[in-house]
């Protein structure tokens, strides 16, 4: 029998194809009602941390350097109150395989296809995450297809996307590349079913167990070297399972009074599914049109259930400019001698601002670098950037108007940090999870449940629930901040 092959049927079919090409039956962790069992189904990996340490050590994936930043705390502590300026520090992840924190999470997917007897990989990415699948594929001698959202329907592709699809090719993958819309969510349940393929899914418990090991690394190099925990670790912020990974692997070490800090550039304004403004970003990831509707509901993604979910480990959420992240490169490459991509490089603009009002003896670390290319470069993406006719400008965050004009400070001091209101995204979540129920009333499962999935307490989340009951639900849009 041949099957139909309409996008209407293969969307039909996405539970059965994710099944079998996943190999993890989801309803198995379903509750009756909102609540599912996700420390169960983050442990279905069946992997030990000793495993996932030996996994990645055999594909020179982890136990990357933990540089001291010696020159921008300096700079940070010029510019501080007296008394105040942590040191701050950079876990240098541009030494993986494929040059980012993302090997970490291909390199248990990639060994799980393998062990499990798939031909191939399959990963829906415009991101690093495709050129560390292909590169963990070429290692095990597994095929590789990345499909890419890579153009507007102008067929204009960002530099730093095109980048990402050089990379991806030269690891010897298939990159299948699409223009912004639906067609990718098609293309990849498709390529599932035709091929057989592993989903090495950015959301399954296999690729945010590999990111324990980067949270795990912090807390016990900080230790070694300095003999204590870091006082706060900064994290780029996108679908959540940089978050997850990084915080569960903090907690896996004891360093349980670490606060894990999330950064996202503030792209508000932009629709990432928007043709019109696809390409009048420099950001492809780490930014609020990804940060933030993935906090509010983590379930949006190419699983029955994402593992990413960060929301449950948020101690803090703050958003930078793209001006900030590109003054920021700047800085370290011109003070550090490290030339990195924009990634890493957004939360180390926030770390510059939160180090200056921590004390001298605290230590700040910023999780995570990413390797620098052609298209990942400041230049090429600010040239990319005026040819859509933003406008670049020098002042702080003031100026900026994302989509329009990107605003460069001329100094440190004008970096300016703005928090999101957790509280208000927790409360964004609960009403999209009562909507969805369709009930006013929670079991104690259900309780439990929402008070570990927003952090906060049962108390909390029984007057929340009561305060939506008595104002009545409502759908929750997805508005301008929208992503895939």
């Amino acid at each position: 029998m041949t099957l139909d092959r309409a996008p209407s049927a293969i969307v039909a079919r996405r539970v059965e194809i994710m099944r079998r090409s996943v190999g993890i039956d989801y309803t198995a962790f379903e509750g009756d009602g909102l609540a599912f069992d996700y420390e169960a189904l983050a442990d279905s990996h069946g992997y030990s941390f000793d495993q996932v340490r030996a996994i990645q050590q055999q594909t020179k994936t982890g136990d990357t350097p933990l540089w001291e930043l010696s020159r921008l705390t300096e700079l940070v502590r010029l510019s501080a109150p007296p008394g105040m300026g942590a040191r701050i520090l950079l876990k240098d992840e541009a030494g993986n395989a494929a040059g980012s924190f993302k090997a970490r999470r291909a390199s248990i997917s990639v060994a799980h296809a393998e062990a499990a007897g798939y031909p191939g990989v399959v990963a829906a990415t415009s991101g690093n995450y495709g050129a560390a699948v292909a590169s963990q594929a070429a290692m095990r001698g597994l095929r590789a297809i990345i499909i890419q959202e890579a153009f507007d329907s102008a067929g204009r592709g960002q530099p730093e996307i095109l980048e990402k699809t050089r990379a991806c090719e030269s690891y010897g993958a298939e990159v299948w590349q699409v223009s912004v819309g639906p067609e990718l969510f098609y293309l990849h349940l498709r390529v599932l079913d035709e091929t057989g393929y592993f989903n090495a899914s950015l959301f399954t418990p296999h690729s945010v167990m590999g990111i324990e090991t980067l949270g795990w690394e912090i807390a016990t190099g900080c230790r070694e070297r300095y003999g204590r925990d870091p006082s706060a670790v900064v994290v780029t912020h996108a679908g959540g399972g940089n978050v997850t990974g990084t915080a569960r692997g903090l907690r896996r070490a004891g360093a349980t009074d670490t606060q894990v800090i999330g950064v996202s550039v503030d792209l508000h304004g932009l629709h990432m599914a928007s043709d019109r403004d696809f390409n009048r970003k420099s950001f492809t990831t780490g930014h609020t049109g990804f940060g933030l509707p993935f906090t509010i509901n983590p379930d949006r993604v190419d699983v029955p259930r994402s593992a990413a979910r960060g929301l449950r480990y948020l101690d803090r959420y703050v958003t930078v400019s793209q001006g900030e992240a590109f003054f920021a490169t700047e800085l370290l490459a011109e003070l550090e001698g490290l030339e990195r991509g924009p990634t890493g490089n957004t939360s180390l603009a926030a770390a510059l601002s939160i180090a200056r009002t921590m004390g001298r003896d605290e230590i700040v670390v910023v999780q995570e670098t990413e390797y620098t290319g052609a298209g990942k470069h400041p230049m090429a993406q600010l040239t990319f950037a005026r040819s859509m006719g933003v406008e670049i400008v020098n002042g702080d965050r003031r100026l900026d108007e994302p989509g329009r004009r990107i605003a460069i400070p001329l100094g440190i001091e004008q970096l300016q940090l703005i928090d999101v209101d957790l509280d208000e995204v927790r409360r964004s979540y609960l009403r999209r999870a009562a909507d969805r129920a369709g009930t006013t009333h929670l079991g104690d499962a259900d309780l439990a449940f929402l008070a570990d999935e927003t952090g906060r307490d049962r108390a909390w989340v029984e007057a929340e629930w009561a305060r939506l009951r008595t104002a009545g639900t409502r759908p929750v849009p997805s508005g301008g901040q929208g992503g895939r």
